[in-house]
């Protein structure tokens, strides 16, 4: 934090305990449209949506309340009820937050549907999720292909692609009286159902549970430091993870204002809604923040309180720009889609610590985490390099049981005494407790004994001057077992000959470590990545073993 930042801004009040929080939202009688509206004030702003003129619409509780209460009745008339499903192939817009809430009010369960997905996709997650209703946006509704589910379009009349059989949402809205109640669920009830990114193999469903709001609102008010007075923006999209939990619930939980942009994300835009809304509190994944730092030539004066990422660790160069940009580092923090956020580097006053070159963190309270031995259930020494792991019977935050109608993927997260589970990925532990990230589990990479994390490599290359950005795989070797080779992003204008391969393994073999230098460097346009922007090595791997023959 910048030294006058820190002077002028007073200590934050000391957040809400695990108790505290499981005492509010873990009780028989939890009701998500209360939790997340009803009960605040209704002439507060829950949502400003933002358009690409920086022109912005606010809605308060009390709107959010009245329309979303329509959108239940005409839900329900389509025969949603309790527990059913609605899926959303919706952007960022005042219809989606309307048509969430509606779906909450029911005690149905909202299935996000990523706006930049095909139709392949888009499929599974409708037939493994058993989706009664589908609500687009007019400019998504070419992507559905025939179904037998009812769709329902935000826009009908601008949908040059609308089929027959296909309602209008405002239409059907309009028509229902307002005033429907809350449904009264129970703790245990889905709320949100959503699929892991597929990193490492066919994507699973996640049902988030009505008590996981306890998580969510404990990371928005210790983890991201969001204060009454703050600003708020995360810029994930909510269609995954990071964006839906802590750019929509997380804050409608607390009852903070969240930004929300309706505009294709580019780093001017990033750039010009910080300075003209006047942004204290930015969230956002790490492809954000490197495409804003590559545009540093045009970046206003824009100073921010609290600067957070997540889905992919840090390096350090991001960081050193966004004090010399920000007047604040930007703090790296580690969750996954069937936790939320649970090892970071917090900003609340009450557990903020300077933050450790390389570190994910420490665990939230709450929650209880190791790092477990490569080959057996026990801690691993400090230092070496293991298995993330939470401790579930330590840990009364940690909401997820298992994957929807996927019992053997489940067993494979859980010990089989139940105490563990195994997160997937892998790092280390240094002796006071700080997590240190270094790969996928089945990233890492083992040459002539030595288990090297990608991301060690990839943050090395990051601060060549001549990469954008880079992934590292271990490819099979008759010598070693396995050997480095980078796949490597270059910045414009830069050749990938010879001598640039050359460059860049001296550079990790002087920056890093003699041993773990690429023996091949390939230069590429663009790396495989999912939509949420974790690098898909297993893609590099596959396309690699396929060019062996």
């Amino acid at each position: 934090m910048s030294a006058d930042m820190a002077q002028t801004t007073p200590p934050a009040a000391l957040p809400l305990s695990p108790d505290e929080l499981l005492a509010i939202y873990d009780v028989p009688g939890a009701s998500a449209a209360q939790f997340l509206c009803d009960r605040h004030d209704p002439d507060a702003v829950a949502f400003t949506v933002i358009d690409a003129d920086l022109s912005g619409r606010d809605i308060t509780y009390g709107e959010l309340r009245a329309r979303s209460e329509k959108v239940a009745a005409a839900l329900s008339a389509l025969g949603v009820g309790e527990g059913d499903r609605v899926a959303t192939l919706m952007s960022k817009s005042a219809d989606l937050v309307f048509t969430l809430m509606g779906i909450w009010r029911l005690g149905a369960v909202h299935m996000p549907l990523f706006t930049a997905f095909a139709w392949p996709a888009i499929e599974m997650r409708l037939t493994g999720g058993a989706a009664r209703v589908i609500v687009t946006d007019a400019d998504q509704r070419d992507k559905l292909e025939t179904t037998s589910v009812p769709i329902v379009v935000a826009g009908l009349a601008d949908c040059p692609a609308a089929r027959e059989g296909d309602l209008d949402l405002h239409t059907i809205v309009d028509a229902r009286e307002s005033g429907r109640a809350a449904a009264v669920t129970g703790p245990d009830a889905g709320m949100v159902m959503l699929f892991t990114s597929g990193t490492t193999g066919t994507p699973k469903g996640v049902v988030v549970p009505v008590r996981a709001l306890a998580a969510f609102h404990q990371y928005i008010e210790t983890g991201l430091d969001v204060r009454a007075d703050d600003v708020f923006w995360n810029g994930a999209d909510p269609g995954w993870a990071y964006g839906l939990y802590y750019g929509i619930l997380g804050p409608l939980a607390v009852g903070r204002r969240s930004l929300l942009l309706h505009a294709r994300y580019t780093p001017e835009l990033a750039f010009a809604v910080l300075q003209y809304y006047g942004v204290t509190n930015f969230a956002a994944a790490p492809t954000v923040y490197r495409t804003m730092r590559a545009k540093r030539e045009i970046a206003p004066d824009v100073r921010l309180r609290r600067a957070s990422s997540a889905g992919e660790p840090l390096t350090p160069e991001v960081i050193e720009w966004s004090i010399e940009q920000f007047g604040v580092e930007v703090r790296d923090q580690y969750g996954q889609t069937e936790h939320g956020m649970f090892i970071i580097n917090p900003w609340h006053d009450s557990l903020r610590e300077d933050v450790r070159p390389g570190s994910m963190g420490v665990p939230l309270p709450g929650w209880a985490c190791t790092v477990l031995a490569a080959d057996a259930d026990e801690p691993a020494p400090v230092g070496e390099l293991g298995r993330v792991a939470i401790d579930v019977p330590d840990s009364p935050l940690m909401w997820f049981t298992g994957y929807h109608d996927a019992p053997e993927k489940t067993a494979e997260r859980f010990s089989a005494d139940g105490r563990w589970y195994y997160t997937g990925d892998a790092a280390t532990l240094d002796a006071d407790g700080h997590f240190y990230f270094s790969s996928r589990d089945d990233d890492v990479i083992i040459m002539s004994g030595y288990r090297i994390g990608p991301f060690d490599v990839e943050s090395v290359l990051a601060r060549h001057p001549d990469v954008l950005e880079s992934a590292i795989i271990g490819v099979p070797d008759d010598l070693a077992g396995e050997v480095l080779e980078a796949y490597v992003v270059l910045r414009e204008g830069v050749e990938g000959d010879d001598d640039t391969v050359a460059d860049l393994q001296k550079w990790v073999k002087t920056e890093f470590a003699a041993h773990a230098f690429p023996r091949k460097v390939h230069f590429v346009r663009e790396l495989p990545k999912t939509p949420s922007g974790k690098i898909q090595r297993f893609l590099l791997r596959k396309e690699r073993r396929a060019s062996q023959g």
